[in-house]
């Protein structure tokens, strides 16, 4: 009798102390977990577009692109899917031939030149626009222009400027006294006068940027650089220009990458001839893969997967010195 009406004797108030916060966590997790998932799916409702796009016009060209490098296609191998695994033979190939060395000094020639006048060129109208004068977002604005219009307008409307025997670039010189030049069928100008219309094609692209990086610097800024007695140029070299840096780094990497991959300005312009005097890697990838009567599939793709490892390597660069200078 004793033994049945004995009650059980309550925990340890630590236990339940040690005990009550576990239950109470399991709880709020549970609670937050159910309140959170209206968010999560939301958020994987807007993720979802942007992952189809990029995997279905991004990762699987790209994928295709590498394995029409890797094959030896004809266009009956083409169509039937059954081309032979060749590995890096189209790599070799296209290494070897007389064409390669040309037109990646053309590339370079072409990239460099372009970048440094589009970015000069740039910089100097963003500083001379963060001067506040009549007219001045009108000006700006009609910079835009080169930028805004088809690149198939802009190339067509500098082939007839530089035309030999009817453009105007030639009746001006005639105008003044000097010789007329050759400028598209010339070897000598040819890839010159595609550099020129690129220079003006990407200018605005470096005006917009660097005018907005400039706008960014604080005010004060300046005006203690002149309390301390420096000039316009010393101010802009000493205070402006670094900390302009990032955005030029970045203004720099896209347009490289975007000069890298300029063909249809050269197409359009030269095809690039003649006698191959304007030939780059873009255009000769397009020339291998669909300019011949016989195309070469996979040495074209093999060039133009060379293109994109040279654009990587750069921005792969371009990581490396942010990464170092944000650690200094």
């Amino acid at each position: 009798m004793e033994h049945a009406t004995q009650t059980p004797v309550p925990p340890p108030a630590g236990d339940r102390r040690e005990r009550a916060p576990a239950r109470g966590q399991g709880g709020v997790r549970r609670a937050l977990t159910r309140r959170n998932r209206p968010g999560q799916w939301a958020a994987w409702a807007f993720l979802t577009p942007l992952v189809v796009y990029l995997l279905a016009f991004y990762a699987y060209p790209l994928y295709r692109n590498v394995e029409l490098s890797l094959r030896d296609y004809t266009v009956r191998s083409f169509v039937r899917g059954d081309a032979p695994f060749t590995g890096l033979a189209n790599y070799l190939k296209v290494i070897r031939d007389a064409t390669f060395g040309p037109a990646l000094w053309h590339t370079v020639v072409f990239t460099v030149v372009s970048l440094v006048f589009q970015f000069t060129i740039g910089l100097a109208l963003a500083v001379f626009f963060t001067r506040r004068f009549r007219l001045s977002a009108t000006l700006r604005a009609l910079f835009l222009v080169p930028w805004l219009l088809p690149l198939i307008v802009s190339s067509s409307t500098w082939s007839w400027m530089l035309n030999s025997d009817s453009g105007v670039v030639n009746a001006v010189l005639g105008a003044v006294g000097l010789v007329p030049v050759h400028w598209l069928t010339s070897p000598d100008w040819a890839l010159w006068s595609v550099t020129i219309a690129n220079i003006w094609i990407g200018i605005p692209f470096n005006l917009v940027v660097l005018h907005s990086g400039l706008q960014a610097i604080p005010a004060q800024v300046h005006e203690a650089a002149e309390i301390d007695g420096a000039t316009g140029w010393t101010r802009f070299r000493r205070v402006t220009f670094p900390l302009l840096r990032p955005v030029s780094a970045i203004t720099l990497l896209l347009g490289l990458v975007y000069t890298l991959k300029v063909f249809d300005i050269i197409w359009i312009m030269t095809k690039g001839g003649p006698s191959g005097a304007s030939t780059t890697l873009a255009t000769w990838s397009y020339r291998l893969g669909f300019g011949n009567l016989l195309p070469a599939f996979g040495p074209g793709a093999a060039v133009g997967n060379l293109l994109i490892v040279i654009a990587l390597v750069f921005g792969l660069v371009y990581i490396r010195v942010q990464r170092r200078q944000g650690t200094t």
